[in-house]
């Protein structure tokens, strides 16, 4: 079985118009894109598997489950594939809709096809950089979890800029032992040194986010 990053990067087409699914399939295919076709939303939710790369084009008005409302389920799952919604009858406030909630583009039919082939190539890098940072994510996660929880305080203050003496004297121990708890972070975390930890820590989302808040509470 092939590892997940030797899986390529798949468009999935989802239209109840065979003549549509026909066109993108063979349009996709020539340029080298893999390509699987679905007739209906409901079909494509009971298969799809959100661990495969690439991305979706979802028509809006679909038998059954609608584009729209395909989407959102999707989003409740949290499947995060780029989508490409396509319609013969949409509308500016539909158009609206779809991007608000996420979604990468609209194109309404008839379309180029240069104008598929370059919404779709912006979706599977989208897809591709999301996909590298979750797993930049999931390894420092398996970092932080072999930490203890002092070594993880120490972790925190030591990302905030406070030398070990401060630190120390916040968590009512030795310099001496301020020391050693760093060192084990740093072995740990897999860095040579303090500002390789920032850089590293701060890539996770979770501590942007810390960062940006108490940044927004500092302003006010």
């Amino acid at each position: 079985m092939p590892s997940k990053d030797d899986i390529q990067p798949t468009v999935f087409v989802v239209d109840d118009d065979p003549d549509v699914r026909d066109s993108l399939a063979l349009l996709l295919s020539a340029v080298g894109r893999p390509v699987e076709t679905w007739a209906s939303a409901d079909e494509f939710l009971a298969e799809c598997d959100p661990e495969r790369p690439g991305c979706l084009i979802l028509d809006v008005r679909l038998p059954g489950m609608n584009g729209l409302t395909a989407h959102g389920e999707l989003a409740r799952r949290g499947f995060h594939l780029p989508v490409i919604f396509i319609s013969g009858h949409g509308d500016i406030p539909m158009a609206v809709r779809a991007v608000r909630n996420g979604a990468l583009d609209f194109l309404e039919k008839p379309f180029s096809e240069q104008s598929v082939l370059d919404c779709v190539d912006r979706a599977l890098a989208i897809d591709a950089e999301r996909r590298s940072e979750l797993a930049r994510t999931r390894e420092l996660d398996d970092r932080l979890r072999l930490l203890t929880p002092r070594e993880r305080e120490v972790m925190d203050k030591l990302v905030e800029g406070k030398v070990n003496k401060i630190v120390a004297r916040e968590l009512n121990c030795s310099t001496r032992t301020v020391e050693i708890h760093r060192a084990r972070v740093l072995h740990k975390m897999e860095v040579d040194n303090v500002s390789q930890l920032v850089r590293s820590v701060l890539a996770h989302p979770d501590f942007r986010e810390r960062v940006a808040s108490e940044e927004a509470l500092e302003g006010h």
